[in-house]
C-alpha cells in the first residue's frame, strides 16, 4: 500500500495548487474553438476533445474514491474499464461550450468535496483503477498529475517547462519508481543535472542525464528525450 499520511497537513495547500492547475488548463480550453476539438492532441488517437472528456471523467472517478474514504463503503473510481472508455468516446465529439462547462463543473465537484473532507477520512485505505491501495491523501497528487501532464497533451502551447520545480521533484521519483515496478526492458539510471536526484529502474545500466524536467518528461512519454544525453531506451507506457 502507498501511504502519504505525513502530508495530511499539507492538505489545504496540495488542493489550492490543484485549484490553480485547474484554472490555468480552464483558460487554456475557453481561448479554443469548435473546430479545434477535433485536431489531433499530442496522445496517439485521442483528439482536444478525449483528452477532454477524459479529464472531466476523471474527476468524477476521484469523486468516487473520496467518497469511499469518507463513507467506508467501497465506491470503485470507475465501474468498468468498458464503461471508462465508453464515456471518453462519448464525450469527445461535444462542442467547445459543452466540454467546458462539463470539465469545469466536475472539477468543481472534486474540488467541493476534497475540501470538505473530514481529517480522519484522507487517511482511509482506498484502491485505484489499478487495483493498488493507497491512503486517500493520494487522491489529490493522482488529480494534479492528470490535470498537469493532459495540459500538455492538448497541444495548446502549455509544456513540461511550464511545469513547477515542486511538481517535478515530485513526478520524478514516481515516474522511475512506476517503470521500475513493470520490470521490462534494459535497466538505467537518471541524474538530474539540476538537482543532483538519481533513481534506478532495475539493474543500473546506462546513465541517463539531464535537467528534472526534462528528465520527467521523457520518463512519463511526453518527450521523446532529445534534449538528454546518454543511450536512451525504450520505455514501457508509463500509465
Amino acid at each position: 500500500m502507498t501511504s502519504d499520511a505525513p502530508e495530511l497537513t499539507a492538505i489545504p495547500t496540495q488542493l489550492d495548487t490543484v485549484a490553480a492547475a485547474t484554472a490555468r488548463l480552464l483558460g487554456a480550453v475557453s481561448a479554443l474553438h469548435d473546430t479545434d476539438m477535433v485536431e489531433p492532441s499530442l496522445l496517439p488517437g485521442w483528439s482536444r476533445g478525449h483528452v477532454l472528456a477524459h479529464l472531466s471523467r476523471n474527476a468524477d472517478s476521484l469523486v468516487n474514491l473520496l467518497l469511499w474514504a469518507r463513507t467506508g463503503i467501497e465506491t470503485p473510481q470507475y465501474a468498468s474499464a468498458f464503461l471508462r472508455d465508453a464515456d471518453i468516446e462519448t464525450g469527445a465529439p461535444r462542442a467547445l461550450h459543452e466540454q467546458l462547462e462539463d470539465l469545469t463543473a466536475a472539477s468543481e465537484r472534486w474540488l467541493a468535496l476534497a475540501r470538505v473532507m473530514p481529517q480522519e477520512s484522507w487517511q482511509a485505505v482506498v484502491r485505484n483503477r489499478q487495483g493498488g491501495e493507497m491512503a486517500a491523501t493520494r487522491v489529490v497528487w493522482m488529480r494534479l498529475v492528470e490535470v498537469e501532464i493532459h495540459h500538455v497533451d492538448l497541444n495548446t502551447g502549455y509544456t513540461p517547462a511550464d511545469w513547477s520545480s515542486a511538481f517535478v521533484d515530485r513526478l520524478l521519483p514516481q515516474a522511475v519508481a512506476d517503470l521500475a515496478a513493470k520490470e521490462q526492458g534494459p535497466g538505467f539510471t537518471v541524474t538530474a543535472t539540476d538537482t543532483g536526484w538519481s533513481g534506478a529502474v532495475g539493474t543500473p545500466g546506462a546513465t541517463i542525464t539531464g535537467p528534472a524536467t526534462a528528465l520527467a518528461a521523457w520518463l512519463v512519454g511526453r518527450s521523446p528525450g532529445a534534449d538528454l544525453t546518454g543511450d536512451l531506451p525504450d520505455l514501457a507506457a508509463w500509465k
